[in-house]
């Protein structure tokens, strides 16, 4: 699908001056009146010096109606952390990976019956990551002021174009999604939308294991399984000193110290300290603590560790370039973005596993998208 094809859809109005939910019972009430009807979702926050994202507002919408929320009362209120776990009730959201790791965080709650539109403006042929204000001038016709993006958000009160800034990233969701719905439809990919969302949304979940973050070290992989199972453990403890200091990473303990230590694997704080880039302030707060996770993983007799990634080697690269034309050819029939089809990296691990058994590029609506090549891509397996 290319611009001149798209229609100018018609948003709601939103009302003037904007209204708040400024209690729980009111928020209560509101989503109560509507309980079926798709939520328009959004978020502001600030994170610049913590681990945690600091929530600033919440922005919801029904049907025509759209409400700004301090966070204190969506935190208070039953009705939306039932409504934010209710896989029955649409939440319809664009580009959802921050604002699902703001709830889960901040709420402890992992959403359910959430629909990315970013996702669904990709499966209508418009592009893989398209950004929403230029979405809604393809659709619309209106331009959104991005230049409040970064403004304060948690000081109170907020200005009036900040509010209006506010309802303006829920306020064109419902017609997006209603556009979608019917778009989607004649392409045969509506139950695509939902499944992808899901399995996003769960990925997205599933990176909360501190256990399995030392796997996006991606340098870590020349590391012998010995060293990886020592960096498992030194990435699993910044993950908690991080939780517990509310700090970024990279203040607590950047990567390649990490790997440094997995590496040298340090028994004594003079050899801790000589390694480089490792600040005496480190040593004397962490020191001890380190030296006895490297010397309790360097101990374990059973070493059984899901291994960093590879890098493709020569001889993978050519057969990956080989793999990729088949999904390519089915990306471009279903016209559809490769990048959604067959992210790199799962394309990746089919060359490097040199196996479909289990792999879910043949499950859902993939399966769907790419039977006409399958049989191609099995021989080239084989």
């Amino acid at each position: 699908m290319n611009a001149n094809e798209l229609p100018r859809l018609t948003a709601p109005v939103p009302s003037e001056p904007v209204l708040w939910l400024e209690t729980p019972e009111q928020l209560d009430d509101w989503l109560a009146a509507q309980p079926t009807g798709p939520l328009t979702l959004d978020t502001e926050f600030e994170r610049v010096s913590t681990y945690y994202p600091i929530p600033g507002l919440v922005q919801l919408g029904l049907a025509d109606q759209f409400r700004l929320v301090d966070p204190e009362v969506a935190e208070a209120s039953a009705g939306f952390r039932a409504a934010l776990e209710d896989d029955q009730r649409l939440k319809l959201l664009y580009a959802v990976s921050e604002d699902l790791e703001l709830f889960r965080h901040w709420l402890g709650i992992p959403m359910q019956g959430v629909i990315d539109l970013q996702l669904g403006v990709a499966f209508a042929g418009l592009g893989f990551s398209m950004g929403y204000a230029k979405l809604v001038e393809s659709l619309f016709g209106e331009s959104l002021d991005k230049t409040l993006t970064r403004s304060n958000w948690i000081s109170r009160p907020l200005s009036d174009l900040q509010q209006r800034y506010a309802i303006d990233d829920v306020r064109f969701l419902k017609p997006v999604y209603d556009w979608l719905q019917e778009v989607l439809a004649g392409r045969g990919l509506q139950q695509a939308l939902v499944e992808e969302s899901a399995r996003f949304a769960a990925d997205l979940a599933s990176q909360d294991d501190s256990t399995r973050h030392y796997l996006k070290l991606r340098g870590g992989w020349p590391l012998s399984a010995p060293q990886q199972q020592v960096l498992q453990a030194l990435v699993s403890w910044r993950e908690r000193e991080c939780h517990r200091q509310d700090k970024p990473r990279n203040w607590v303990m950047a990567d390649p110290l990490l790997l440094a230590m997995a590496e040298m694997q340090p028994k004594t704080l003079d050899a801790l300290s000589n390694i480089q880039g490792l600040a005496s302030g480190q040593v004397r707060r962490h020191g001890d603590t380190l030296l006895a996770l490297i010397a309790k993983a360097d101990a374990a007799d059973d070493v059984a560790i899901e291994p960093i990634p590879a890098p493709l080697t020569r001889d993978q690269q050519g057969f990956y370039k080989q793999l990729k034309k088949h999904f390519v050819r089915a990306a471009e029939s279903a016209d559809i973005p490769i990048e959604l089809l067959a992210p790199r990296k799962r394309l990746e691990a089919v060359v490097q596993q040199q196996q479909l058994a289990g792999n879910p590029f043949f499950e859902g609506w993939r399966g769907q998208i790419l039977a006409p090549v399958r049989g191609a891509i099995e021989e080239l397996l084989s």
